[in-house]
């Protein structure tokens, strides 16, 4: 008989952290021609935060990355891989965010690299770390989500400024052979025809930087924002409604729906389709706005920190985003409280 014992891969801590200003719709009415009403009723926002100008994504990333090793229990290093999903790196192609963060974690000789999937970034990320572990190559990974989106967000566009905001999650990704604490399952797919529905169009090989380039604004985000509204309700309600049934669970089964932070109406139209009640659905939009591949770990801190969030609770995470990319995961969470 084989004394083979399975190893499977757990989320056993989360943090996050968000710069302390803070801007509100009120703010932004001073800025550029829209009101608190308009975007409260097009989006659920009601307020974002900023990081200041001497802030790197990676100083957001440390702050959330502390918190996460601490909850844990265990010490930087301890951890022996880094991924940092964003899509604002401190420098444009290198080095990485991850290995900044490493360096200011004080974790050493170990492999680190940033992945670009936007919004859908930590869901992607999961699936990496999750391959990672449970191929017995990597023990503890710490798994990040950071982003500083006013760096790249124009604050004449009023399209797109009233939707970003900065912030960081970070979950301890671990391996366990209890198989009730594991990943159960991880859903992750793209569609490059849809590139220029929400896009940085620069700095790239497509438009280096040049003096004409700036003026454009190509540097900034652009979106196309009727045509990923609908795409993104399409996609997300046929991937969450796959998910569970791909692994047999009933939508009643779940303790806490963790979608995307994007839009209110999104994450309405995505749980009245799977008919869940409003206590199993997550909402931070309205007080951090779309923080793209931190949306997801920052909303899990929050239920977290307010004690919804208790050992073995089963999540649904259901992301869309820039590329186009989207993704699902169901997993309990195996923290400590």
């Amino acid at each position: 008989m084989s004394n083979f014992t399975p190893v499977y891969a757990t989320m056993r801590a989360i943090g996050a952290y968000v710069p302390p200003k803070i801007l509100s719709n009120s703010d932004l009415e001073k800025m550029v021609d829209t009101s608190d009403e308009w975007i409260l009723k097009r989006t659920g926002i009601k307020e974002r935060h900023i990081a200041e100008a001497d802030v790197a994504t990676s100083d957001l990333a440390v702050e959330a990355s502390r918190d996460a090793i601490a909850r844990a229990g265990i010490e930087a290093q301890d951890i022996d891989l880094v991924i940092c999903a964003t899509v604002t790196p401190d420098y444009f192609n290198m080095p990485s965010t991850s290995c900044i963060i490493s360096n200011k974690l004080g974790i050493r000789n170990v492999q680190a690299f940033d992945i670009s999937a936007a919004c859908s970034g930590f869901v992607y990320g999961l699936s990496i770390a999750k391959a990672f572990i449970e191929s017995g190559m990597k023990k503890n990974v710490l798994l990040i989500g950071a982003e500083k989106f006013s760096s790249i967000v124009d604050y004449t566009d009023r399209s797109t400024c009233i939707l970003f905001g900065d912030g960081a999650g970070a979950a301890i990704i671990s391996a366990t052979t209890d198989a009730s604490e594991k990943i159960i399952d991880i859903h992750a797919s793209a569609d490059g025809s849809y590139s220029d529905f929400l896009m940085t169009p620069a700095p790239g090989t497509v438009n280096p930087v040049t003096q004409e380039v700036i003026e454009q604004g190509l540097q900034y985000v652009k979106m196309k924002g009727n045509e990923t509204f609908k795409l993104a309700v399409k996609t997300l309600t046929k991937d969450v409604k796959e998910i569970l049934a791909h692994n047999g669970i009933s939508s009643d089964k779940i303790d806490h729906f963790v979608p995307h932070q994007a839009n209110y109406r999104i994450i309405k139209a995505v749980g009245d389709s799977l008919k869940l009640k409003e206590e199993q659905i997550i909402l931070t939009v309205g007080k951090y706005g779309n923080t793209s591949a931190a949306s997801i770990p920052m909303a899990i801190n929050d239920i977290y920190e307010s004690g919804r969030l208790r050992y073995g609770d089963l999540m649904l995470l259901d992301t869309f985003g820039g590329g186009l990319t989207w993704a699902s995961a169901l997993l309990p969470f195996a923290g400590k409280n």
